[in-house]
């Protein structure tokens, strides 16, 4: 559990961090910059860090990101996600739902990112919804994003940190 408040930790700072340095660090060029949509498809593999329940979890989204400026973007997340049960229990499948805000901290292509939203169980007779959270941090090009995510689910009693690779393109 102590590993578990250090990671959350660790993933505050380096978003207040990121935060900050784009908030000072104003250029000339984020004045021309033409803010538009963006979408992409997005495969997850994840490990499970907290309970025995769930062995492995595996997803895949769809997100809307809308671009405040160079460095800073709102996002919208829905998917389907799989956290997998062994010992012949069932699976528990969801549909996420989360609102986020991207900031690109260093040479534009490095972010931080947080989201938060709800978690809707639709497999398995499992009736909860939950409250969905999660940091992350990544590198996005210009079609490749790759990152990797830390995400809770109060109500499933786990959480997991995921590897996200995903092809966005601008709309």
């Amino acid at each position: 559990m102590k590993n578990l408040k250090n990671l959350r930790t660790l993933f505050f700072a380096a978003f207040a961090l990121a935060l900050t340095s784009t908030t000072f660090a104003q250029s000339t060029e984020a004045t021309n910059y033409n803010q538009g949509f963006k979408l992409g498809f997005g495969v997850s593999a994840g490990i499970p860090t907290d309970g025995d329940d769930y062995d492995w979890a595996l997803g895949g989204d769809v997100r809307l990101q809308y671009d405040l400026s160079k460095r800073t973007s709102l996002t919208l997340t829905t998917g389907f996600t799989n956290l997998f049960v062994g010992d012949d229990l069932p699976d528990l499948g969801f549909i996420p739902a989360k609102a986020g805000f991207k900031a690109f901290f260093w040479e534009d292509q490095f972010y931080v990112m947080g989201e938060v939203g709800a978690a809707f169980a639709v497999t398995n007779d499992y009736n909860e919804t939950s409250l969905l959270w999660a940091p992350s941090i990544g590198y996005a090009g210009k079609n490749i994003d790759i990152s990797v995510k830390y995400e809770d689910y109060d109500k499933f009693e786990t959480n997991q940190i995921a590897l996200r690779v995903a092809y966005g393109f601008d709309l």
